[in-house]
């Protein structure tokens, strides 16, 4: 509950799906399986022995194990999701919840040296990595940028002014707007910059444009 709960807060205050609790009990019920496979292996190699034996009864340690990480996947496929921008959102949580059960079953095995070097590392990716990957991402030539505008004979304006910026588009993915919900149409590019430049200053140029309404980086 320890290890699980810090993990958990971590994620919690950047206002992830799955918080201090979800972690809790993904790292306490995975180190309980692995507790229960062991004392199932002991008491039918024990106590349970003579019984074990006259009924065919034979044990796999690993099969609970097993299955915590296989049955994680539930848990962490509903913290995935698309958003409208067509951003995927939730794979580090969805990581970061299988990591704290393989976690767990370290505890439940009494493998002590593993879990506090697992511990580490996850908190690691989970706390200080992010400002990496984004110091990484901010300097890279590759860009998805989200546009809303007004009407979809805007797009050759919004290319245009895409091109301006020395950039090719490699991908533009297009969603058109519902009159009867009022919703505007718009669109994703995937391009690379010829040069490197700040993300913000690309997307700061973009929107000068009047028939854009809203414009962000995925």
């Amino acid at each position: 509950m320890l290890f699980g709960g810090m993990l958990g807060i971590e994620r919690g205050r950047k206002g992830r799906a799955a918080g201090f609790r979800t972690y809790m009990f993904v790292c306490m019920g995975a180190a309980l399986t692995m507790l229960l496979s062991q004392y199932e292996y002991l008491m039918l190699n024990g106590a349970w022995n003579d019984i074990a034996g006259e009924i065919g009864i034979r044990t796999d340690v690993s099969r609970f194990g097993a299955q915590v990480i296989n049955g994680i996947g539930f848990l962490g496929a509903g913290t995935i999701i698309v958003t409208g921008k067509q951003e995927v959102k939730g794979l580090t949580t969805a990581a970061g919840l299988w990591a704290s059960a393989c976690m767990g079953l370290a505890i439940g095995a009494g493998f002590y040296e593993c879990v506090f070097l697992a511990f580490l590392l996850i908190f690691l990716c989970i706390r200080f990595l992010p400002y990496l990957e984004t110091a990484v991402v901010e300097r890279a030539r590759n860009m998805n940028i989200y546009v809303e505008f007004t009407s979809m004979d805007d797009v050759g304006r919004i290319i245009g002014q895409i091109k301006a910026q020395n950039a090719q588009i490699y991908e533009v993915d297009i969603t058109r707007g519902k009159e009867s919900r009022a919703q505007q149409p718009s669109a994703v590019f995937s391009i690379r910059l010829n040069h490197r430049r700040a993300h913000e200053q690309v997307l700061t140029a973009i929107a000068e444009l009047e028939t854009i309404t809203m414009i962000d980086e995925v």
